[in-house]
C-alpha cells in the first residue's frame, strides 16, 4: 500500500471511531431524557434537546462533519443541562468549606 491509502484508511476509521462517540452520546442523551419523563422529573427546555439533535444532524457546523467533536460537546451540554435541570441542586451547606461558618453581618 502506498501513503495515501494508509492515510486515507487511518483517516476513515478514525472519523469512523469519532461518529460512533457521538451516536453513543445521542442515545445517552435520548435515555436521559426518556428517563426523567417517566420519573416525572423536569427535563429543561425542551430546545435544548431538539437543538442538540438537529446540531448533530444538520450539515452546518462549526468544524468540518468528519470532525465529530463540537456536535459531541453540544450533546454533552445539552445532558449536562438536562441533569441539572431534575432538581439535584447542591445545597449551601454543601458548597462551604468544613469548619467555615457563613458571615452573618454583611447589608443586603
Amino acid at each position: 500500500m502506498d501513503s495515501t491509502t494508509v492515510l486515507l484508511t487511518a483517516a476513515a476509521v478514525l472519523a469512523a471511531a469519532v461518529l460512533a462517540g457521538a451516536v453513543a452520546v445521542l442515545v445517552r442523551l435520548v435515555r436521559t431524557r426518556r428517563e426523567l419523563r417517566r420519573a416525572g422529573l423536569p427535563t429543561g427546555p425542551r430546545w435544548v434537546f431538539w437543538g442538540a439533535i438537529l446540531y448533530l444532524v444538520l450539515p452546518a457546523d462549526l468544524l468540518p462533519d468528519p470532525v465529530y467533536l463540537d456536535d459531541i460537546g453540544v450533546l454533552l451540554l445539552a445532558l449536562r443541562s438536562m441533569r441539572g435541570s431534575s432538581g439535584r441542586a447542591p445545597s449551601p451547606a454543601s458548597s462551604r468549606r468544613p469548619g467555615r461558618q457563613p458571615a452573618g453581618d454583611y447589608a443586603p
